[in-house]
């Protein structure tokens, strides 16, 4: 492979062969991309699996209610330099500073777009994502990720329509991860599985870009997984424009989801800044805009899942006319890249919000009965 003449080796092998063996071992891109009066989202994710010998891709938009994804697959070994996937391609312009985003005319849907998505903070590294099975001793997530706040321009094509992306009127975060991760490929057949599951689950991952009356501007991030009443993965900063970070050492909310197809509605999160102090910042969604991660495999999606191979060459897709019903909502799960307003203090700004609340919580107004991935 052409990386091979660079000096950047850290093991003795080529790059045809990474240093771990699992079959879950992936390279992550991702990003949510939005207009900020959350008329239009576009969401992409683009999937290495090494050892699966795949590459996958999803690009898709949020609408308001609307939901369009197009999907593709491949073999990875037939073309091992290319980053990219059926009609999408993702070029770096400036490492660690601007990218883009390139989704070409297909059969399935009628939406593509040509995206530069330009940083106005520097990349920031969350807290490595070390977690061990419930039940034995398997490493199921041993993974490390950087985000980063930026602004967007290009154009976006939607049923023949073309919208303009324009720096001052666009914003989103794209991340890059890589290590072990969760829900790669079906569970294997022939492993000890418990018979139970975790009964109660949250789950909340935010990027917050917010700017001072001054024209300072910071970030707030967090991530959190809690199962059965105990956290088990946290890690939340306040990202500084020289590229520093304070950490946060926990939080505690008072969110509200919809009952009926369990989206954010907005609250609060105070978070724990050490030695006494906190920092609040209040939530809402600014539309209905927000694109669900079940038709990007998310936990599966009419039976395919992230890294699966389906041959040489794949490319599906499909129009939801609206992903907020509950029928929607239980194929195409409730996690969802919400475009968030974001405010602290003096301090405004926007955000994406994932969330996934599993069983019963009378604090956020939920029942066992309207529970569901």
């Amino acid at each position: 492979m052409a990386a091979d003449e660079l000096l950047c080796h850290q093991t003795p092998e080529t790059f045809a062969t990474i240093a771990h063996a699992d079959i879950s071992w992936t390279e992550k891109l991702w990003a949510s991309l939005f207009a900020r009066d959350g008329s239009l989202q576009v969401d992409v994710g683009l999937g290495k699996y090494h050892n699966r010998n795949v590459m996958d891709m999803f690009a898709g938009i949020s609408r308001q209610k609307e939901q369009l994804t197009v999907r593709a697959s491949r073999q990875l070994d037939l073309d091992p330099e290319r980053i990219g996937v059926g009609p999408l391609d993702y070029e770096i312009i400036e490492p660690l500073k601007k990218v883009r985003f390139v989704l070409r005319e297909n059969h399935i849907l009628p939406i593509r777009f040509d995206l530069t998505v330009t940083g106005v903070l520097p990349p920031f590294l969350e807290r490595k994502d070390a977690q061990r099975e419930p039940v034995g001793f398997r490493v199921q997530s041993d993974l490390l990720r950087y985000h980063q706040s930026s602004t967007v321009s290009g154009k976006v094509w939607i049923d023949g329509e073309e919208i303009v992306v324009r720096d001052e009127e666009w914003f989103g975060f794209r991340d890059h991860s890589w290590g072990v991760r969760m829900d790669v490929g079906h569970p294997a057949p022939d492993v000890y599985k418990p018979d139970r599951l975790a009964q109660d689950f949250l789950l909340t991952w935010s990027p917050m870009y917010l700017r001072n009356p001054d024209g300072s501007h910071y970030e707030i991030h967090h991530y959190r997984q809690w199962v059965n009443g105990e956290t088990t993965y946290f890690s939340g900063f306040v990202n500084h424009p020289d590229g520093t970070q304070t950490p946060l050492h926990a939080m505690e909310d008072e969110l509200k989801y919809d009952p009926v197809n369990r989206r954010l509605l907005g609250g609060k999160i105070t978070f724990d800044a050490g030695w006494g102090k906190v920092r609040t910042v209040e939530i809402e969604p600014i539309s209905d805009t927000g694109f669900h991660l079940g038709t990007g495999l998310y936990f599966g999606f009419r039976g395919h899942r992230h890294g699966q191979w389906l041959g040489p060459q794949h490319l599906d897709g499909e129009r939801f006319a609206d992903v907020t019903t509950r029928e929607a909502l239980e194929e195409v799960h409730q996690l969802r890249d919400c475009v968030i307003r974001v405010r602290e203090g003096e301090a405004t700004g926007y955000g994406i919000f994932e969330s996934m609340v599993i069983g019963e919580h009378p604090k956020y107004g939920l029942t066992r009965e309207t529970s569901f991935l």
